[in-house]
């Protein structure tokens, strides 16, 4: 029924996480330079999480924009238009002395590069290229996030510790820079490939695909924003502050980033694991799976009494981190499933806000939460309510969309 990937699909994918992960680690160093902000400015948590909670919110606003943008003028220009924003928001926020700067450059400016270099751009044209290794093609693309997740806390520290953040920021923003022009050179045949295998790789009914105003006026459309929101809401609530939580309970930054990193490595695997047995299993039982084990990660960070206990935050970093991002190849190819076809970009950038939006509650909330107790505590406890509410969600999912 489907053809077999051609070589040029392949390299797609690839191109696909060499650019996600470069902008991925960029934008997920923002978890050491909130430890830097607090120090140089003297700001709350919930103040030096609220650029990162903006960038969220923006990222998922932003979605359909960069969605319709895709479908018009390819991945390749759009590279090209996110390597420029990342490159002058690195290049401000080295210069920036108050909360409205980093907010307004790494919270739009930054947020608005990345989504340009993310999975909304990427998706559609991977969904289109494969249709039976679906869950396997997006979850080796999306496993650049965790990538990038992985090596930004370590190299981002070394840096801030070497260098100071606002150097560091300036040999970012040299990286970026240099890389534009060799990211976007690896889509330039993608507009060519993406029209030749868009009605094999559509889901359609009746061979009509599916435009916006149809899918949003069905039960699963709504049931995957909550899914999207749900899961964003219980990954923020911990990630950002990870390693100010480590290093809060006792543990050296240095060693702490190195462990989380470490864990968030794991991630790589796990979302190529997950998206594969998705194809085999189904997309709802390989979400749960990853959910539980996210939850048991958690949960481990919940009994962290000091800095000793080593062996709970390796336990967390690795339970958390093989799963950062491992339910996301099974969400966005259950959208590619349901909602398939020439405007998948532009329904996937809809449904996204629901992530942004979740990230962006997860995110700032944690941070007040903590200004509000003094611990971390309540955020994590939500966090497993959020992911067990989002299990029940993606279940919900298993029956057939109708028009």
């Amino acid at each position: 029924m489907s053809q077999r990937p051609s070589r040029q699909a392949w390299l797609m994918v690839a191109g696909g996480f060499l650019a996600f992960t470069v902008s991925a680690s960029l934008m997920h160093a923002y978890t050491v330079f909130l430890l830097a902000f607090i120090e140089t400015f003297a700001w709350s948590r919930a103040e030096a999480s609220l650029a990162y909670s903006v960038g969220q919110i923006v990222g998922g606003v932003s979605s359909p924009l960069v969605g319709g943008l895709v479908d018009r003028i390819g991945a390749r220009r759009m590279v090209l238009l996110g390597g420029c924003l990342l490159t002058i928001g690195l290049l401000g926020s080295a210069q920036a002395d108050a909360l409205w700067q980093v907010v307004l450059l790494y919270g739009v400016v930054m947020t608005l590069g990345a989504n340009c270099i993310g999975l909304v751009v990427f998706v559609p044209l991977v969904s289109r290229l494969f249709v039976a290794q679906r869950g396997m093609a997006i979850s080796l693309l999306q496993s650049a996030n965790g990538f990038g997740r992985a090596i930004s806390a370590p190299i981002a520290q070394w840096l801030v510790d070497a260098q100071g953040w606002r150097n560091a920021y300036l040999m970012q923003a040299g990286l970026m820079g240099v890389l534009i022009i060799p990211l976007a050179a690896m889509f330039r045949r993608a507009d060519a490939l993406a029209p030749a295998a868009a009605t094999s790789g559509a889901a359609t009914d009746g061979g009509r695909a599916w435009t916006l105003a149809e899918a949003i006026r069905t039960r699963h459309f709504w049931l995957l924003f909550l899914v999207y929101m749900l899961t964003s809401i219980g990954s923020f609530l911990v990630s950002l502050h990870q390693l100010a939580f480590a290093v809060g309970q006792g543990f050296e930054p240095l060693y702490a980033a190195t462990v989380l990193g470490m864990g968030s490595l794991l991630a790589l695997p796990g979302v190529i694991l997950t998206g594969t047995l998705s194809d085999y299993i189904g997309r709802e039982w390989a979400a749960i799976l990853a959910y539980g084990i996210s939850i048991v990660g958690v949960a481990a960070a919940l009994t962290i009494g000091d800095g000793s206990q080593h062996l709970l935050l390796w336990l967390h970093a690795c339970f958390f981190g093989i799963t950062w991002g491992a339910r996301g190849p099974a969400i966005t190819a259950k959208t590619a499933d349901l909602f398939g076809g020439p405007r998948l970009g532009t329904i996937l950038g809809v449904i996204t806000i629901g992530s942004g939006v979740g990230a962006g509650i997860g995110s700032w909330g944690a941070g007040l939460l903590f200004d509000l107790t003094g611990t971390y505590r309540p955020a994590f406890i939500l966090s497993i309510v959020a992911y067990a509410l989002g299990a029940v969600f993606f279940w919900a999912l298993r029956k057939p969309v109708a028009r």
